[in-house]
């Protein structure tokens, strides 16, 4: 019969959540690692007429479609000029596959539920979809984004998706 404190490790692993972490303009942010399928170098994209500023366009990946979004610009906080050190992460969301333009990967982040923080209540024109919560390690502050509701946020995304 295995000790309590194998079943304390198993609850822990079990309540464990990982993400990979970027940053865009030193700020950090995670998405979870499941939705991950690959991180690449920027390259170049073909753009779509009357996109929002955001969408950056599509590139083919290995036969595939991928709308490439600007995290930054769609945070709010301008286009970003992307160069070769920029990086494009590319996620599942539900079925579809999505670049998120970031400034660059930091690492992959472990942590329990319970250290997961609930986003703190803003004003109400801010649209906050998006956050998932915030953690808290060390000295820094990772926010984490929920990629289902980053694309269920604004009607323009989810019109493009849809497409």
């Amino acid at each position: 019969m295995p000790s309590s404190s194998q079943h304390g490790t198993e609850a822990d692993a079990a309540d464990s959540r990982q993400f990979i972490t970027f940053t865009i303009d030193q700020e950090e942010y995670g998405v979870d690692i499941m939705a991950v399928r690959e991180i690449k170098g920027w390259v170049p994209t073909a753009s779509i007429p009357k996109a929002p500023a955001h969408v950056r366009g599509v590139i083919n990946l290995r036969g595939i479609i991928v709308p490439i979004f600007d995290l930054r610009a769609r945070f709010g906080q301008g286009l970003t000029e992307p160069t070769r050190t920029h990086v494009v992460i590319i996620v599942m969301v539900g079925p579809r596959t999505i670049g998120l333009l970031v400034d660059s990967v930091s690492d992959i982040l472990s942590t329990s539920s319970a250290d997961i923080r609930p986003v703190p209540e803003m004003d109400r024109s801010i649209d906050d979809a998006f956050l998932d919560g915030l953690v808290a390690t060390g000295d820094r502050m990772v926010t984490l984004i929920s990629l289902d509701g980053l694309f269920r946020s604004t009607a323009t995304s989810a019109d493009l998706l849809a497409s």
